[in-house]
């Protein structure tokens, strides 16, 4: 069975001059979503009182033939912060049995290089459900735990060495600076969650915070493991695991990011016209042919799905295999992402000017009531892409 690390529809989006066309993976009309929410707001300040109202209405569709996902809606923000918010928790370690919602959990207070954000949508990740399971508990922040490592939404207060970011700002990003050592107790399935500056960009114009959720963890491991691996222009590279959330990314970047010479990627059979819309020039099904025996080999194999000795013989002598999960095998090492909002600001370009497309698993989003249901269907290992949650209350 196919193991991806990261939950993933295809959802392309507009850029400046032309709408990106759906591709044909999608044989007929996909009902993502249909959400609207609204907070209304009233505050004091030095400048005077403000009022507005936080809201958006959105209908995600993906086509088979040309069409859009929308562009978020226009957001205020608010400075009239209540002191509980809605989140899920889990006290213990174990299966999605312990995930509890609570709507009595504290708003937590941000630190001086921090920012509040209001969380519009967040991405559920395979490292979410291993926290949670417990093995990385030697490292991991005090139980009980908010989970949730990826988010978008907007700035709603901000710390005092803050210079880059104000209320009312929509940003993006890992909120975790390392995955794996100290995770902050209190992640992004909530209403609110606080972010150093440093780990957040701008949320690309033309695309949704649906969108924007799916992409942080993902992008960052898919371009640092790329580069760790010394990747670059004219060389060549095999994904295994390309329609995964993390895989997506890694063909997209390798080809129109970093100019790959070839680019060829895995999947199960249903999946190899997703991988070829993303720019795949060779996309092998799994289930039918061993890559590992094909007479051409690669720079670069990107391994997302732990194929070990496999992996290692379809690199080139001289070249590299960036192992994610699974054995490490020579001449490969592991990679675990360190998270820097600089790699998003630095990509934002690429995904506003639709060159690289954020892919969201066509089962969603999952309404923030169904964070279990959407748990389970990740640990599936059948996602295609992200599997995000939205909207948030």
């Amino acid at each position: 069975m196919e193991t991806l690390l990261s939950s993933t529809t295809l959802q392309l989006k507009p850029t400046p001059l032309h709408l990106q066309p759906f591709n044909s993976f999608f044989p007929k009309e996909t009902l993502l979503s249909s959400s609207v929410f609204e907070l209304k707001y009233s505050r004091k300040s030095k400048l005077g009182v403000h009022k507005g109202t936080l809201s958006q209405g959105s209908a995600f569709k993906v086509f088979a033939s040309s069409q859009a996902a929308p562009a978020s809606a226009e957001v205020s923000t608010s400075s009239s912060i209540p002191p509980s918010m809605k989140a899920w928790v889990y006290s213990e370690y174990g299966g999605v049995e312990v995930l509890k919602f609570d709507d009595n959990v504290a708003v937590p207070e941000i630190k001086d290089d921090q920012v509040l954000i209001k969380v519009a949508a967040a991405a559920l990740n395979p490292i979410d459900f291993k926290r949670r399971l417990g093995k990385f508990k030697a490292t991991d922040s005090p139980l009980p735990t908010v989970p949730g490592y990826d988010v978008a939404g907007v700035v709603v207060k901000v710390g005092s060495q803050v210079k880059g970011l104000k209320g009312g700002d929509e940003v993006y990003g890992d909120i975790n600076e390392k995955a794996l050592e100290g995770p902050k107790q209190f992640g992004s399935l909530a209403e609110y969650t606080a972010v150093e500056e440093k780990l957040l960009a701008l949320k690309p114009k033309g695309i949704d915070f649906v969108q924007a959720a799916a992409l942080p963890l993902a992008i960052e491991t898919a371009y640092e493991g790329l580069e760790r691996a010394g990747f670059s222009a004219g060389k060549s590279v095999l994904v295994l695991g390309g329609a995964g959330g993390v895989g997506s990314l890694v063909i997209q970047l390798a080809k129109h990011v970093f100019g790959a010479s070839k680019v060829a990627a895995t999947s199960s059979t249903g999946k190899l016209e997703l991988l070829r819309s993303l720019g795949a020039d060779l996309a092998i099904d799994y289930t039918r042919e061993n890559f590992e025996d094909l007479p051409e080999k690669f720079d670069v194999v990107y391994d997302a799905v732990g194929q070990g000795e496999k992996a290692a013989k379809a690199v080139k002598e001289g070249g590299n295999v960036v192992f994610l999960t699974g054995a490490v095998v020579p001449p490969g090492f592991r990679f675990v992402v360190t998270s820097n909002g600089g790699t998003l600001t630095k990509l934002n370009a690429f995904l506003e000017s639709g060159q690289v497309k954020p892919v969201v698993d066509p089962k969603g989003p999952f309404a923030f009531s169904k964070v279990v249901e959407a748990f389970s269907y990740l640990e599936t290992n059948r996602a295609t892409g992200k599997v995000v949650i939205h909207p948030i209350p």
